[in-house]
């Protein structure tokens, strides 16, 4: 008992704050530029290729598509660099660096400017995926097990209030997503880049480097270092049963989050035709419910179990699709049955406060699930191969569906993520997580 209670004092509330205050930074970057507004700026202004914006919605994918196929090659390579050599925290700060500037740098998009816009968001993406995982493998060393789900929850939840403060000032700062004011809509990039980089400042200020960096054997180099280290990760595989079948499991789950969180505002644009005002009332209503739903699931995890849980946010998530998919057809069909005048985007507002409640919760679970898994001397690496999972899935949905809905439109391509919940749903069954975690103590200090 005594141990226990020594080990969940390993780290203090403050430095607890300083981790979650990333979350609260990046999460600047993922809403303002991946989901709400530049998201729709690209096809709409820089691309320009209305009525439908199929090119420019094509264009954005593979732009996303890019940027995780180089955070899937490089991620479990670099955690495995980091864990050798005790220097997360250097490599978090070089992302850091690098999603801030490469946001900035948005400032030079202009209508037509389309390759330089991709070159932008792909080296910015990069910076931003790859810091999601440098910081996430911070984690394990935070609190025990059962206080994992609790503290991601934290943390989680505190990014959507960074999010939500970061668009809030882009909405209401630089006014209406149309061409006439583009001038300042250019300043959306900075503003971004800016805020996350005072944001972050905690950060790097409180959270402690743990581990010690071990001495290079005669005639290896980091580089070497690292693909040795996952070369025997892969051998050991075996070893680490249910984190495999955990990943694989994310990999679906997150191939249909990438689509939501990249095309939801644009789904909101093109179908559901949503005024400017609605859309501000569903950027405030998805922020609040999906912080609400990181703080509950994860006490509910800590509780309840990781496995439950996310298999419960995974069953929102069906429904929520379900109801984006038919959004026209229930509007209609609650007014014929309850004698209602509701317009669609009114519903589209109910649907985006079942879809929040997941949003965060979803990826909070997993990534509380993964720290349970992972010896905490093989932290970044593990962190480095759920970020590969999430970057590959992230390639295979947005490619996907940019294909499908250049084929049959985005309403009926959405359908696509519907599927990804349910298989990711039927993969989890198969995790043990008692096994699980015996196996990462058993392997720990390798």
């Amino acid at each position: 008992m005594e141990q226990v209670k020594e080990s969940s004092k390993k780290s203090s509330k403050k430095e607890i704050f300083g981790w979650a205050m990333f979350d609260f930074a990046n999460s600047s970057y993922t809403t303002v530029i991946i989901t709400v507004v530049f998201s729709v700026l690209f096809p709409r202004l820089i691309v320009g290729d209305g009525p439908d914006y199929r090119m420019g919605n094509f264009l954005w994918s593979l732009a996303l598509s890019i940027s995780y196929l180089l955070v899937l090659v490089s991620a479990p390579f670099i955690g495995a660099i980091m864990d050798f050599s005790a220097s997360k925290k250097k490599f978090l700060f070089g992302s850091y660096i690098l999603t801030v500037v490469a946001t900035a740098a948005l400032y030079f998009v202009e209508p037509g400017y389309v390759y330089l816009g991709m070159v932008f968001i792909i080296l910015s993406n990069v910076g931003f995926s790859l810091g999601e995982a440098f910081i996430s493998s911070f984690l394990p060393h935070l609190g025990t097990p059962d206080e994992l789900g609790k503290i991601s929850g934290y943390a989680w939840g505190l990014g959507y209030f960074g999010g939500l403060a970061s668009t809030a000032i882009v909405l209401f700062g630089l006014g209406p997503q149309t061409m006439e004011n583009f001038p300042n809509l250019r300043f959306v990039g900075p503003i971004t880049g800016a805020f996350f980089l005072v944001a972050a400042i905690p950060t790097f200020l409180w959270v402690k480097e743990r581990g010690t960096a071990k001495p290079l054997p005669a005639g290896e180099n980091h580089f070497t270092i690292g693909l040795r280290r996952m070369v025997q990760t892969f051998r050991d595989i075996r070893d680490y049963r249910d984190l495999m079948i955990l990943l694989l499991s994310f990999i679906f789950s997150y191939a249909g989050l990438s689509i939501v969180i990249s095309f939801a505002f644009i789904y909101g644009d093109q179908v559901v035709r949503w005024t400017p005002g609605v859309q501000t009332l569903m950027f405030i209503i998805t922020q609040l419910t999906a912080a609400l739903g990181a703080f509950v699931f994860g006490l509910v995890q800590d509780r309840l179990g990781a496995k439950q849980t996310y298999a419960i946010t995974l069953l929102l998530w069906i429904v929520a699709i379900i109801l984006i998919w038919g959004t026209r057809e229930f509007t209609a069909f609650l007014n014929g049955a309850l004698g209602t005048s509701m317009e669609a985007q009114q519903f589209f507002l109910i649907v985006g406060s079942i879809a929040g409640l997941g949003l965060g919760a979803t990826q909070s679970s997993c990534r509380a699930m993964v720290g349970i898994f992972s010896p905490e001397s093989k932290s970044g690496e593990f962190y480095g191969l759920w970020s590969l999972a999430g970057r590959f899935a992230a390639i295979f949905g947005l490619i996907a569906l940019g294909f499908l809905q250049k084929e049959l439109g985005l309403k009926t391509a959405v359908l696509l993520c519907a599927a990804f919940f349910v298989i990711a749903l039927a993969v989890m069954f198969f995790i043990d997580q008692e096994r699980g975690m015996a196996s990462a103590r058993s392997h720990e200090g390798e």
